[in-house]
């Protein structure tokens, strides 16, 4: 699995909420293996829209679609809770 090229915007939302760390860790483990049980990756709904998510800790997922075979795109990052 290949995840593109973080924005700049995205990256300033990292280093903003001190979330770099985590979310290079949890990208490591997405490329190696996506359905790995600590990452909690879920079809978002609608389900037609094709959006996933996976988990940097207990609040805050990136949201994700595919735009390629093994290739994937972060649309966000969110806290899970607002």
């Amino acid at each position: 699995m290949r995840v593109l090229e973080l924005r700049a915007d995205q990256i300033e939302y990292l280093q903003n909420h001190q979330l770099s760390k985590k979310y290079e860790k949890a990208k490591q483990i997405f490329e190696q293996n996506p359905f790995h049980p600590s990452l909690h990756m879920k079809l978002l709904e609608p389900k037609h829209r094709l959006l996933y998510s996976f988990r940097l800790d207990r609040k805050y997922r990136a949201i994700f679609a595919y735009v390629a075979h093994e290739t994937v795109e972060i649309i966000a990052f969110t806290n899970h809770y607002k």
